[in-house]
């Protein structure tokens, strides 16, 4: 792994280890929350408005584990 990539996740990894982080990933389960009901969806244009939302949103609730998988394996490959 070169320094620079390193030094990306260290700074991703540190962020994510912070209390707004945190705090953000309770807002986001609250926002997921609230956009997951369908049954008040007016037309077909707001779903995919909602859905575009709930993807953004799944995105960042995973970016975590995502991150933590990757580093792994650039790990597991200079071994």
């Amino acid at each position: 792994m070169t320094p620079e990539l390193q030094k990306y996740y260290e700074n991703r990894f540190s962020m994510m280890g912070s209390d707004g982080w945190k705090e953000l990933m309770e807002d986001i389960d609250t926002m997921i929350s609230a956009l997951n009901n369908i049954s008040v969806i007016p037309d077909e244009q707001s779903l995919q408005f909602k859905k575009g939302e709930l993807s953004i949103l799944t995105w960042l609730k995973n970016l975590k584990l995502v991150s933590e998988r990757a580093y792994e394996e650039l790990n597991e490959k200079n071994v």
